[in-house]
């Protein structure tokens, strides 16, 4: 084998075997860990970041399929890791700070903003009586309003408000209240496009319709093929380049007068049901990109 790769996830699964294969053209061996398991140990003359089954040597390079969560303080050794390796000169795809990025909403919305580029408008802030006061406002206003945690992932803990009784129960999460205008999309149904980008290159792209007003595969979106208009994928593109990922999965929404609007950047995202829905090997473009660029 050339080398040898860390693909940091607590469940390989299919994500995990379908890179294993794309390293494996080039040479690569990889071994599934856990950023759980991973350690410091500071001392002199030693290699100070313990990685279970490269005691002897670094990977050649770090894929980063899942950051576990936890607490404050875990979820920040977790990315002292990535911080760490980088600057060690190891190759960290995504890295930390990408990482770090889209993993806030709240500063994920911020960036997209600060970069010119739409987004729905959102409020994030502490405290509840202003939360319930924006809230109010906007029923008042004949919008309905989406609730999120600030940290999460595949539509979990995601509520709708869409009458004054459901400010009752409207809840902070973690302290935090990120509320969000919601965006009525165009067409029949519920549905957004998901742009796959690798490299500031849009490489795929499909229709999620929802059930329900919620669009995410894990709460039973179907994935529809669809033709990438140039103005999608470039939104797709400057999203991307926004938070500084070295590839994303960015969720784009088009309202009932045509205008988009970015609503998520993932830095880890899933491609299995974009594979259902496009002919296009992504994990093989992903180690294309990271062994060109990095190896």
């Amino acid at each position: 084998m050339t080398g040898r790769i860390a693909i940091f996830t607590d469940d390989a699964g299919w994500h995990g075997k379908q890179l294993r294969l794309a390293f494996a053209q080039y040479d690569y061996d990889c071994e599934y860990v856990s950023l759980t398991e991973c350690r410091f140990d500071i001392q002199a003359n030693q290699s100070v970041i313990k990685i279970p089954r490269f005691e002897q040597k670094l990977p050649d390079a770090v894929f980063v399929r899942g950051v576990p969560g936890g607490s404050l303080q875990e979820v920040v050794l977790y990315l002292d890791f990535l911080h760490a390796l980088k600057l060690s000169n190891i190759p960290v795809y995504n890295d930390g700070h990408a990482i770090e990025r889209s993993v806030d909403k709240g500063m994920t919305s911020f960036l997209l903003h600060n970069a010119g580029l739409p987004t729905p408008l959102t409020w994030v802030l502490r405290d509840r009586e202003q939360a319930l006061a924006i809230a109010e406002n906007e029923l008042k206003n004949g919008h309905l309003l989406i609730s999120k945690p600030l940290f999460g992932s595949q539509g979990e803990g995601i509520r709708r408000i869409e009458k004054m009784t459901d400010l009752l129960w409207l809840a902070a999460s973690g302290g935090v209240y990120y509320l969000q205008r919601f965006v009525h999309c165009a067409g029949a149904g519920f549905s957004d496009k998901r742009v796959f980008v690798i490299n500031g290159q849009a490489v795929a792209a499909m229709r999620r319709r929802g059930k329900s007003w919620l669009n995410n595969v894990a709460q039973g979106a179907s994935c529809e093929p669809i033709d990438l208009n140039a103005e999608v994928a470039e939104l797709a593109i400057q999203a991307t380049a926004a938070l500084k990922m070295d590839y994303a999965g960015v969720d784009i929404i088009q309202d009932k007068d045509g205008h988009y609007s970015v609503i998520e950047v993932n830095s880890i995202p899933a491609w299995k049901g974009l594979e259902s829905a496009c002919d296009v090997n992504i994990a093989q473009l992903l180690v294309d990109d990271l062994i060109r660029r990095y190896l």
